[in-house]
């Protein structure tokens, strides 16, 4: 997955306005909630399966560029 496609997937996942960077603190947005997290969850979950992504790394994310590196399975 593109950095580009990402980042239109993750604002849609949050339902932001806001344009995401890599370097987006997630603490800086407020539609990272514990819905958006659970939606990012099932959205890896059906979208890189073979990926073993855990809810706890979901959780401890700080940036958006944590998020990608989950699902490019760093």
């Amino acid at each position: 997955m593109t950095v580009e496609k990402f980042l239109e997937t993750l604002e849609d996942i949050m339902e932001t306005e806001e344009k995401l960077k890599l370097e987006t603190k997630l603490e800086d947005v407020p539609e990272w909630d514990s819905v958006s997290m659970v939606s990012f969850f099932s959205f890896c979950s059906v979208n890189f399966p073979t990926a073993k992504v855990l809810p706890e790394q979901i959780k401890t994310a700080k940036t958006v560029q944590d998020l990608f590196a989950i699902v490019e399975g760093k």
